[in-house]
């Protein structure tokens, strides 16, 4: 076979491998976990001890590792190839096999038969896949407008706003005190991220999340806009700076948004993409991806100023300030 012919096979695989991401992902990397379309696990070629750099998206099979740069691609072939650390034509093959694909077919141990791909039903198939996703988002999309339409001002005393110290701002709460952060998209609600009473988050299934943001504050011309990951993030920052914010919700989505608000304001706002600060996960995502950010935006960005005292597991903003207001409140019992 020859190169070309190989070449157009691992494609294939490639293809197919992607419709069934959610069953081979888990099974290569088993002790990592789903964060929306992401698979976050441990880089075992590495040797990690724990999930967080590593991430494969599910819906593209991009995968890269923020701790190694040489260590990214662009499909699950790819993937397995470097997880196996073998080459790509293996790692089709393992897959084709493990798929029941047909599309190696051994005649000796140096030549191999292209079986004919029916294209057009690989592509129906594809857009089978695409169809079912729009839908799932549609049905996310009708949820969350009922469940804002029906929900009333947020109450301050909400566990997660006694938690994180904040006020309830614009958010809104269903009748089982289930709080709702609003996610929007070209202008309109698409998706909730819902807080239960334990503190407890997630989105509505299969609803949008990429590309989408929840701002804080009134976005005016000329504007200092802050761009940060999560709600309670965003918020604190609101609170110490006056400026409003927009909150990408995760780290991955802070590109997107940031690119979102530099075409909507234009080159006159000072955009700062305030980002989390990962320092106990190999190779820092949260840091990894707000400094890409700012570099592709042309922004400014901050990460949190810790004091030399303060605990490592402290992650974001909202940690510093509660932090420092802990501080203070403990220097106060002793005057």
């Amino acid at each position: 076979m020859n190169k070309k012919t190989i070449s157009a096979v691992i494609q294939q695989v490639a293809q197919c491998a992607l419709m069934q991401s959610g069953v081979l992902v888990p099974e290569w990397l088993p002790d990592g976990n789903q964060r929306n379309s992401e698979w976050i696990a441990r880089n075992i070629v590495r040797g990690d001890r724990e999930p967080g750099s590593f991430r494969i998206c599910l819906d593209s099979g991009r995968w890269n590792d923020f701790a190694d740069p040489d260590a990214h691609g662009g499909d699950l072939v790819a993937l397995l190839a470097y997880l196996r650390q073998y080459s790509q034509s293996d790692a089709a093959r393992e897959i084709d096999s493990r798929l029941s694909l047909g599309f190696f077919r051994e005649r000796d141990q140096q030549t191999l038969s292209l079986p004919v791909i029916d294209q057009t039903k690989l592509n129906e198939r594809l857009q089978q896949r695409e169809k079912e996703a729009q839908e799932k988002r549609a049905r996310a999309e009708r949820k969350a407008n009922q469940l804002w339409n029906n929900a009333k001002v947020a109450d301050a005393n909400h566990p997660y706003l006694i938690k994180k110290g904040l006020p309830p701002f614009s958010l809104r709460q269903t009748s089982d005190s289930n709080l709702l952060i609003p996610l929007g998209a070209a202008g309109g609600l698409v998706n909730v991220q819902i807080i239960n009473q334990n503190c407890e988050k997630r989105f509505l299934a299969g609803g949008k999340v990429k590309d989408c943001y929840c701002p804080i504050g009134e976005l005016t011309p000329n504007c200092r806009l802050y761009i940060c990951e999560g709600w309670a993030t965003g918020a604190s920052i609101h609170l110490s700076t006056g400026c409003p914010v927009v909150c990408a919700m995760t780290a991955a989505n802070l590109e997107s948004v940031a690119t979102q608000m530099r075409a909507l304001m234009g080159d006159n706002i000072e955009l700062i993409i305030a980002g989390d600060d990962d320092r106990n996960t190999e190779g820092n995502p949260g840091k990894a991806y707000a400094l890409r950010a700012a570099l592709n935006c042309g922004a400014k960005v901050v990460f949190p100023n810790w004091p030399a005292d303060a605990p490592r597991h402290l992650t974001d903003f909202n940690d510093l300030d509660l932090w420092i207001r802990a501080q203070r409140d403990k220097a106060g019992s002793h005057d």
